[in-house]
């Protein structure tokens, strides 16, 4: 299983899953990353975190640990 986190700088991925519950699950889902939602990883803050995303015509940053729940393709 690939999830968000692994993704690198410049690639491409597809949203298949989410994993969490709660408050976390919704919020992602509220961001725009619903299953089939495909995104572009534009850069990594130099500490690794967060990472800033390309999705659906807008830009979003998202935490690491947020990251580890959306499984991508």
């Amino acid at each position: 299983m690939k999830t968000l986190k692994d993704v690198k700088v410049g690639e491409t991925a597809t949203v298949v899953r989410l994993h969490g519950e709660g408050a976390t699950r919704r919020r992602i889902l509220d961001m725009g990353l619903t299953p089939g939602a495909e995104l572009l990883v534009r850069k990594v803050a130099p500490l690794g975190d967060p990472m800033e995303l390309s999705v659906r015509g807008y830009e979003l940053s998202v935490r690491k640990a947020d990251a580890e729940f959306i499984e991508v393709e």
